[in-house]
């Protein structure tokens, strides 16, 4: 019995530790840090569908081989992001069909993820910037 009345030297050593203060959490920098992040990753998908159609119109214009395996991919991909402006104007020459309709698209990608970006920060309550 003289065993449990002695305390461990563990117990002993809690004791003497101080209390650990509770950890306040700031939601409104977290909030702020989401909101960035998002804002961010809009920003990234908006610049990279409009480098894809600036690739393939750089590929079309400077007739590069459309068996290669990167102009294929640009050509893929673009046709899926140019969204209506593929048709929109019907010049007679390909290469300019391709640098005005593509240059369009990758113009709006670009427009609409920084408005998207802004409002996002707008209404996450963050900073424009």
């Amino acid at each position: 019995m003289a065993e449990h009345a002695e305390k461990r030297q563990s117990d002993v050593d809690e004791d003497k530790r101080p209390a650990r203060a509770q950890r306040q959490v700031n939601w409104g920098r977290v909030r702020d840090q989401v909101v960035g992040l998002i804002a961010g990753i809009v920003r990234w998908v908006g610049l990279i569908f409009a480098l894809i159609l600036v690739l393939h119109v750089i590929f079309v214009v400077g007739g590069a081989n459309p068996d290669n395996g990167i102009v294929a991919f640009a050509r893929d991909w673009s046709d899926g992001l140019s969204l209506g402006f593929k048709d929109l104007f019907e010049p007679a020459d390909e290469k300019l069909r391709v640098l005005v309709n593509y240059g369009i698209a990758a113009i709006f990608w670009l427009v609409v993820s920084s408005i998207v970006t802004r409002l996002v920060r707008r209404l996450g309550g963050a900073g424009v910037g």
